[in-house]
Order: structure tokens, then sequence, then C-alpha cells
């Protein structure tokens, strides 16, 4: 692989009249402004729904498969018939800088009933519609159900709605779709117009020459339409709660480790149709982008299993999961695996030599790299290996000045000048972490946008741990201007990672 370089960039930060990044016009300036950069990669975040009350992460998504609706673009919308221009000015003003998701989430969906209202009358457009909804019905409709049935039950959990509901009554589940079938039929137009969206703005950047990185988390949230619908798969009682659930185990930065509460696999007895729900998974993204990054990826080889009943991570036991079997039968079905293994943290060496066999390429982190100083930290540009994707950092991270600012001790601030041979001052740190990262062996190097445009915490995308303030950071018209693609571009042109 030649070497390469791309921006990490979630699409709610794009920037937007409509209050959230979407699927519009400034995404396709986004693109250009990559292509002008001399970038080839855009990394993206989860797409997938979310919702306000589990903190708008694309890490806690209620599906899978669906695309987020707030990401349809109204323009678009415009330029279709389905919506006049003064349809998408909302009476009161977003602010540009951040997502404001309570506002947005509200307008937006009120607004979009009204395209689907203008959709009902064209039966050139439903047609569409129906041929989407024949396509993909092995997720979409279980999906649209879930999520209507989740608003009539005033948004409870799905194992708080009657029994026969809960416990899929073939019956119950007919008569569902039968009294609800118009706001059914709404949430696949609304599917069908994200993926007709997104369609269009990926042919716009394999035009470009630049291709997507998606992400994969490995695991599902419990109150999403995946559990719901396929709660065989999952390790659950009798009344749908999880018997186990994710997380990691108490280790340095937590005294009882982190408890994710995502309901774990059961590979042990559900091997073959959990290998299948995967490779539709797989399908689906990688039919959304042309690359994908697997989150948390020791977890497929043992991950942290912790009871149900348990408040936290202290009292869980490691099991097995598939390991590379289902990586090989993945290769099997796609031929190739375009993959990026997020081997962050603690990494036994069955998972390293499961990547090396697969020929999967990890991450290395800059930001991981001046703790408590040591020459063999794997995170250091030194210790890079070709088969590697470097980051200055991850939406995880605060931003490099970020952390010079706030998080890096004295110690660490004094590590990071001697690494680099000359005293460091803040108004350098971001622009030195580029060049680090650039400078890497490594052949792919991704920056998140907020280190290309050298801001400090109030840009931070997400603070692990948190509900509240996160994925709201937004990109500003001027930031994708002409002078910083050109300033990056011959950053990329110094290492070798210019765009042919």
């Amino acid at each position: 692989m030649p070497r390469e370089a791309g921006v990490l960039l979630h699409l709610s930060s794009l920037p937007s009249s409509c209050g959230i990044g979407d699927l519009g016009p400034g995404a396709y300036r986004f693109v250009e402004f990559l292509a002008r950069s001399g970038m080839t990669l855009w990394q993206i975040l989860p797409f997938c729904p979310t919702e306000e009350g589990r903190g708008n992460s694309p890490y806690s998504a209620s599906s899978a498969f669906a695309g987020n609706p707030l990401f349809i673009s109204l323009d678009f919308l415009v330029s279709m018939g389905l919506l006049e221009t003064c349809d998408i000015l909302s009476p009161v003003p977003f602010r540009e800088d951040r997502v404001e998701y309570g506002k947005v989430t509200a307008w937006k969906n009120a607004v979009l009933s009204r395209a689907f209202e203008a959709a009902l009358r064209s039966s050139r457009l439903m047609g569409e519609v129906a041929g989407f909804h024949k396509a993909q019905r092995h997720w979409l409709e279980d999906y649209a159900l879930f999520s209507v049935l989740k608003r009539t039950y005033s948004g409870q959990p799905w194992t708080s709605w009657p029994e026969s509901l809960r416990k899929r009554d073939p019956a119950a589940l007919a008569k569902a779709r039968k009294e609800l079938w118009r706001s059914v039929e709404e949430e696949i137009f609304r599917q069908y117009l994200f993926f007709r969206q997104w369609g269009a703005l990926k042919s716009f950047c394999r035009g470009k020459g630049i291709d997507l990185l998606g992400d994969l988390p490995i695991y599902v949230d419990h109150d999403s339409a995946d559990v719901w619908a396929h709660q065989n798969l999952f390790d659950l009682d009798g009344e749908g709660h999880p018997n186990s659930v994710a997380g990691v185990p108490p280790d340095y930065f937590s005294e009882t480790g982190q408890r994710w509460g995502n309901p774990l696999f059961r590979w042990g007895e559900k091997r073959e149709e959990l290998f299948s729900w995967w490779e539709a998974r797989v399908a689906h993204l990688l039919c959304c982008c042309d690359r994908i990054r697997f989150d948390h990826f020791r977890g497929f080889f043992a991950f942290w299993s912790i009871p149900g009943t348990e408040p936290t991570a202290v009292r869980g036991t490691w099991r097995a999961g598939p390991g590379e079997s289902l990586f090989l039968v993945l290769r099997e079905r796609f031929g190739r695996l375009p993959f990026v293994a997020e081997d962050l943290g603690v990494i036994t060496e069955d998972v390293r030599r499961g990547m090396e066999r697969l020929g999967l390429p990890g991450m290395r982190v800059l930001l991981f790299a001046f703790a408590g100083f040591d020459a063999e930290n794997p995170y250091l540009p030194h210790n890079h290996d070709r088969k590697t994707v470097v980051y200055s950092g991850t939406h995880d991270n605060n931003t490099a000045l970020g952390w010079f600012d706030r998080e890096a001790t004295p110690e660490e601030r004094e590590a990071l000048s001697d690494y680099l041979g000359f005293p460091l001052g803040r108004d350098a740190v971001a622009a030195v972490f580029l060049r680090m990262a650039l400078s890497s062996v490594a052949e792919t190097a991704i920056l998140p946008m907020q280190d290309i445009l050298g801001l400090g915490r109030e840009a931070r995308m997400n603070r692990p741990g948190t509900v509240s303030g996160n994925w709201e950071w937004r990109v500003q018209g001027e930031h994708l201007s002409l002078p910083v693609s050109e300033r990056l571009r011959r950053f990329l042109q110094l290492y070798g990672r210019v765009r042919r």
C-alpha cells in the first residue's frame, strides 16, 4: 500500500444550516476539502440512530443497520420537490458551532413528516421506497416496527412492553403492523431517504478518490431493534433482561473497571447463526463504506463477562470469543478483509497473532505515547511499523492542544520536548502532533479535524464515562477554506502522503 492520510470527522460535525451535520451540501464541500488537501480517506463514526436519553452516543444506537434520520439533508428534499424552501427555515435559530440535539430532533422530525406526506402523493417515489423495503427487509421491518412501538409506549425499553410484543408473538406483531402501518411506512421512508443520500455521497467520494472508513462497534445496545428481533442470539433471561453484560475489568485507570451494559453474544450455543448475522452486518456496512474499523477487536478473542445484576465490572470473568474463525468466514464471503483492528489498551498475544495471520493493521495513538515516558512505548513514532494506522488522537481523546493544556503533567510535557529536541510552546502543539503522525512509517495516518485546526478542549468530541455535552462539536464554514487545505497539503507532500 502507498502511504496515505485521512481525516476523522463524524457526520454530525459537518457544516449545515439545519442544526446538525448531514448528507447535504456541507458533506460535499468537506469531500472537496479532502481531495484538495491530498487526502484519500475519510473516517466516520457509526451513523446509526441515537437518542438523547443515551447521551446521543453513536456507540449506543437503536439499530446496527439503520441510518440516523437526523443526517438526512433537508436541502436535497427541497430539490426532490418534497419540501419548500420555507419548510427548512427553522423558526428558532440553531447554533453553528454545537449540535443542540433536543431542539434539532423535535424540529427535524416534524419537517421529515411533512416530506413523507408529500411523498405519499408520488406513486413513482413510493414505488422506489417499496423496492428499497424489499431489498432491506432482513433488518428494515423489525427496525421500523421497533421504532414506532418505542414511541407508542412512551420510550420505554422493549422489556417493558406487553408480553405478546416483548416475546414477539406472530399474531401480536401482525396486529401492530396493521394498526401502525402509516407510522411504520414513514420510518421505512426515512431509511430510504438516508441510504439514497448516502449512496450519492459515496459515489461522489469515489469520484474524488476518497475512501470511506466506517466504524463497527462490537456490541449492540440492549434496547435496540437487533436484540428485540434476535433475542436467541444474546445472553438474556426469560423476560429479556441480560444475564451477563459487556465491559472491561479494573485496571490502572479505573478501580472498578468499565461496565458498558451491552448484552453478550451466545457464541458457544449460537455460533452459526451469529456468524450469519455478522456476515449480514459487515456486508451492509461494506455497501456504505470502503473499509471498516472494528471497535474493541480484543473482544472477538476473549471478552469480560459481568453478571447482569452487578453494578460494576469488578466481578467479571474472561470468556472465549470466536477468534479468527469469524474473520475467516468473512474472508471467504468477501474475498479480502479491508479492516482496521482497534487494538488499544492491554492486548494479549493471541490477539496479536490473530491480527498478523489475518493481515489486519492495528492503531497507534500519539496522545498515549508520553505517559510515564518509556522508550519502548509502542505508541511512540520510532516504534511504529508499516502495517499500522497512526492517529494523533481519537474521538475519545482530548484534542492535542487540549491534552497539552489540561491533561499533560509537567513531566509529560518535558518528555515531549525532550523527544522533539526543543522546548515546545502551546502554539506549536497541534502542528507537532500532525507532523509526528504524518512522518510515521505507518502506511496510514488519520488526523482528527480538531487537530488540523489547532483547537483546544472546547472542541473535544467525547469524554468517556460522561453522558452530557458529548458529540456536539461542529466544523464552521471557514474551517474548510483554501488556506487550511493548502497548508495541510504541504504537510502531506513533505511526508510522502499526498494523493497521486
